[in-house]
């Protein structure tokens, strides 16, 4: 305890609290739409375009974080117009995407003799998050968050049957759009976090153990909400306990709640 109030007084690790926070509550909210419409794996598409972009910007000397979330959100736009136009099926087009973006990342990195950086973006550095991230992270949890609590309804509608949303009057691309755009400026804040190895993990784990213990959308979506900061704030203190990497000790705990949870359900 000593350890963790003396790590609370570093600027650093109150950035990383902070962002990581609400970042994990931003990957919740969406993760829970991307698993129920089978496109979790967006996730690690995006996480990979975003690491390639990182290294891109690295080795020529460009501001990484815009550069990065250029590449993620028009990444996302061509995932959602591949699929739309059924050149590729969904994971064939993110299997493309995914692998082309880490192999050009990485021979941008090793061209540019950037080795030393392909770590932190493989793995994540969350202590080295900058107040920058911080105000980001607090206008995506803000943005996000709002927009599942007003347009709630409308999401369950199009997450389950896109025709009768269509039917009713709703647009489903507008709605695909704003969560592909989302889920992109999240992967990439994310990536930063805990690395483009790791991201999916967090949009995926949280729906899943919440999946374990409610059935309705709206226990699902607040549980997970809750499930992916508890996870990030333990993982992060296991870190700074242990002396661990940040992304792997989140993912750890995410993994063990997940696994508990099926041994409850099972019980």
């Amino acid at each position: 305890m000593y350890t963790l109030i003396e790590m609370l007084g570093y600027q650093f690790f109150q950035r990383a609290l902070i962002a990581g926070a609400l970042i994990a509550l931003c990957t919740a909210l969406l993760g829970t739409t991307l698993v129920l419409k089978n496109y979790s794996m967006i996730g690690d598409g995006l996480s990979h375009v975003g690491f390639g972009a990182l290294a891109i910007a690295s080795a020529f000397g460009i501001a990484p974080l815009p550069f990065a979330l250029a590449g993620t959100v028009g990444a996302a736009f061509i995932l959602l117009r591949v699929g739309e136009n059924g050149v590729l099926r969904g994971d064939t087009a993110i299997a493309v995407l995914s692998a082309s973006a880490l192999a050009i990342g990485t021979a941008a990195a090793s061209l540019s003799g950037e080795n030393s950086d392909l770590n932190a973006y493989l793995f994540g550095s969350a202590l080295a998050l900058t107040s920058g991230d911080v105000w980001i992270s607090i206008a995506l949890g803000i943005v996000v968050t709002g927009l599942f609590m007003v347009f709630c309804n409308r999401i369950f509608a199009v997450t389950f049957d896109e025709t009768f949303a269509q039917a009713t009057g709703m647009n489903p691309k507008v709605y695909n759009s704003v969560t592909a755009i989302l889920t992109a400026v999240t992967v990439t804040l994310g990536t930063r976090l805990v690395g483009a190895l790791l991201i999916s993990s967090l949009l995926i784990f949280p729906s899943l153990s919440a999946g374990r213990i409610f059935k309705s959308w709206r226990g699902v979506t607040i549980s997970s909400a809750v499930l992916s900061v508890l996870c990030y704030v333990l993982g992060l203190c296991a870190s700074a306990l242990l002396a661990t990497p940040v992304g792997a000790s989140i993912v750890i705990v995410n993994l063990i709640v997940f696994a508990a949870l099926s041994i409850v359900k099972r019980i």
